[in-house]
């Protein structure tokens, strides 16, 4: 006979630490998100205004930088309120919602990701025939895709958790309602949702990395080919992607290639990609770029010049 569901919010545990603690932490998580939104949105303007919309991987970019927000926007406030309210519920439905929404911007996310290592890939190894492959058509195929993959996969890992049912306890034990928490809440045998969450998450991310990895070994292969300022330009782009795909996706692995029941440390690997990544995506991709550093400096002295007269 099926259980009946019987919970009609959750409780938030958050990040379990002493109050002083929690103070401290709101200061740093609000001035993360503001980080965030202040920096991802100095990329999208200079993008947006700027010669660099033309080439493919900054209009890769100029995306990435438009879901960090939206992305983070799902977990971060949620997350900063918490630490400072001592009501920490929410109801199933709206759990149900950041659930959804959370897989979706995450997943579309990773695949802007695998496109920027596409168009590297393309870039270095078939310099001859990079226009004629990386061109705007195939970008926003590559960019539609993974807004219908991202999509398909939160709703199986939707109606994962939708069809089991929740008795008691409802206590979750994070900062967000994710898919592994929540499982550990059900009331029921979850060996099989278990599976498919790692297979439709876990596998996913670690595959994904694999292939992202395997390109730029195969890259970097190739720019023995290139002149001394070629490979020093190639390796320079290519290690800021490197660096972003390693922040996201090894915190990723470790949280959702373990089953819900093993001991792990979810919430401190997931806040590696849901706040420290987007957050320094900005970071790395301006510091580490001068193509990027000068259009941002033409970009905004002329609108400081247009704004004074």
């Amino acid at each position: 006979m099926e259980k009946p569901n019987n919970v009609t919010e959750f409780i938030l545990l958050g990040l379990l630490m002493k109050k002083e603690m929690k103070t401290i932490c709101f200061v740093i998580f609000t001035a993360c998100y503001l980080a965030i939104f202040l920096g991802n949105f100095l990329v999208f303007f200079t993008i947006t205004f700027s010669h660099l919309m033309q080439q493919p991987m900054y209009y890769f970019l100029w995306h990435l930088s438009f879901m960090d927000p939206c992305f983070t926007s799902t977990i971060v406030p949620r997350l900063i309120s918490d630490l400072i309210d001592s009501k920490k519920t929410i109801s199933f439905n709206c759990c149900m919602i950041q659930l959804f929404a959370f897989h979706l911007l995450s997943s579309v996310e990773i695949f802007i990701l695998a496109s920027m290592a596409f168009d590297r890939y393309v870039a270095i190894c078939k310099p001859l025939h990079y226009s004629t492959i990386v061109n705007r058509q195939r970008c926003n195929m590559l960019i539609l895709i993974g807004w219908v993959l991202g999509f398909w996969h939160s709703v199986a890992q939707l109606f994962t958790i939708l069809k089991l049912p929740f008795c008691g306890p409802n206590q979750v034990d994070h900062y967000m309602c994710d898919s592994k928490p929540l499982l550990k809440l059900a009331c029921t045998d979850t060996h099989v949702a278990s599976i498919l969450v790692i297979a439709n998450t876990g596998m996913v991310a670690l595959v994904t990395f694999l292939v992202l990895v395997s390109s730029y070994i195969i890259i970097l292969y190739n720019l023995r080919k290139h002149s001394s300022e070629g490979r020093r330009k190639a390796l320079s782009t290519c290690a800021s992607h490197v660096m972003v795909v390693v922040i996201f996706f090894i915190p990723c692995i470790f949280t959702y290639i373990p089953p819900p029941q093993s001991l792990n440390n979810d919430k401190e690997f997931s806040v590696f990609y849901t706040v420290v990544a987007p957050m320094l995506n900005p970071l790395i991709y301006t510091l580490r770029n001068a193509e990027m550093k000068n259009a941002m400096k033409k970009v905004w002295c002329q609108k400081l010049t247009f704004l004074s007269k």
